[in-house]
């Protein structure tokens, strides 16, 4: 292995002689962005790629969250999860809500239903749940309980391209779903992100907040804001969704070589997801728990030392950054289990291109840790 530092994802990038011929059309029509036709090609094939109705592309997964609230007029308090990228609860933020935390399951490590039924109060107006790591929420839980208290659901999909539950779309839950299209996603369009709605008064409704609030070139319906996709991200995202396949493909025999490599060690733990649930393997989260040897923290340091940039998602826990720790809900009496795991995962790399030998060498460093002897591929 080389002495480059090895990231935990980094994107596909297809072979450059593939990209440039949508380059020279978008330099040929001289139309980069408001709706052009690969943006109007790329919501169509994600739509059909993904299994919903309605999706509107924005330039990235934070203002997409940001005008999801807006669109569903979402006021008040909003029960939400502190095991997120901060970007789930800066959206609340931005849109002058408070956010109130409640606790994760220790399984899943997605929002826990139990507890979001106790920290509802009459200032509750939404739930917004994260499918963390791409790993579906309870999500007929969750329904069931905003149907009994008359609360909207917005999910948080940053993760979950691709995902499905009982051969459903998880996308297709809640009101709205949130996707990224970050370059550490496992679909990237360099920066961007969707929005995903359930009928299509409301994706014109999403589609004007994104362009300002314009209707057309006199009205103005609304303090929109500009959160429009250009031509170049929409061509990127075009000529991956061709490859996005072999992309899965290559993330879940990636994250099968870690699971055997780690499925006998004490104190290891890897996210089980339920058969009936499909996976699209955006991140490795390893647990560090008590039994083995080392804490997560030194076992990142060894990893850092050695050239892999393993990291701690989530850790800080949102709910301890200055901007939130004073709520009353940010406590962590509050958040117990929150509190425990986000001192215990170490997401590992992956992604295409992962060298077998590189990811060997991580293992290996995991393998010593808990004194063991070097895996055998």
């Amino acid at each position: 292995m080389d002495n480059k530092l090895v990231p935990v994802t980094q994107p596909y990038l297809p072979p450059l002689d593939e990209f440039l011929p949508y380059l020279e059309q978008i330099w040929e029509r001289k139309w980069v962005t408001n709706n052009g036709p690969f943006h109007e090609m790329l919501e169509a094939q994600l739509c059909e790629y993904l299994g919903v109705e309605h999706l509107s592309l924005f330039s990235n997964g934070t203002l997409a969250l940001i005008t999801a609230l807006q669109a569903m007029k979402i006021t008040g308090e909003v029960i939400t999860t502190p095991f997120s990228f901060v970007a789930t609860t800066h959206a609340l933020h931005w849109n002058g809500i408070t956010p109130v935390f409640a606790d994760i399951d220790p399984d899943t490590m997605n929002i826990d239903p139990t507890k979001i039924e106790a920290a509802i109060t009459p200032k509750t107006t939404a739930i917004l749940p994260v499918h963390v790591y791409g790993n579906p929420c309870a999500v007929e839980e969750i329904e069931r309980i905003a149907d009994n208290y008359g609360l909207r659901v917005l999910y948080d999909a940053a993760h979950a391209f691709g995902v499905k539950r009982h051969g459903r779309s998880v996308l297709e839950f809640g009101d709205m779903s949130v996707l990224s299209f970050h370059g550490t996603k496992v679909f990237n369009t360099f920066e961007g992100g969707a929005i995903i709605c359930r009928d299509a008064k409301t994706k014109r409704r999403i589609d004007h907040l994104k362009n300002f609030g314009f209707v057309d070139e006199v009205t103005v319906v609304g303090p929109g804001i500009n959160g429009k996709m250009n031509e170049v991200q929409a061509a990127f995202g075009l000529l991956q969704l061709k490859h996005i396949d072999h992309i899965l493909a290559e993330r879940a025999r990636i994250n099968e070589r870690y699971r055997l490599a780690f499925q006998n060690v004490k104190g290891l733990r890897m996210l089980d997801v339920p058969p009936y649930c499909t996976r699209n393997y955006s991140y490795v989260p390893l647990r560090i728990e008590r039994e083995f040897p080392v804490s997560r923290d030194a076992l990142y340091d060894e990893m850092r030392a050695q050239k892999i940039a393993a990291r701690r998602y989530f850790y800080p826990l949102i709910s301890e950054f200055p901007t939130y720790r004073g709520l009353p809900s940010a406590s962590q009496a509050n958040l117990p289990v929150a509190t425990e795991i986000s001192r215990q995962v170490l997401c590992l790399p992956i992604f295409p291109g992962l060298a077998m030998r590189t990811q060997d060498k991580i293992i290996d460093i995991v393998l010593a840790a808990a004194g063991l002897q070097q895996y055998a591929s």
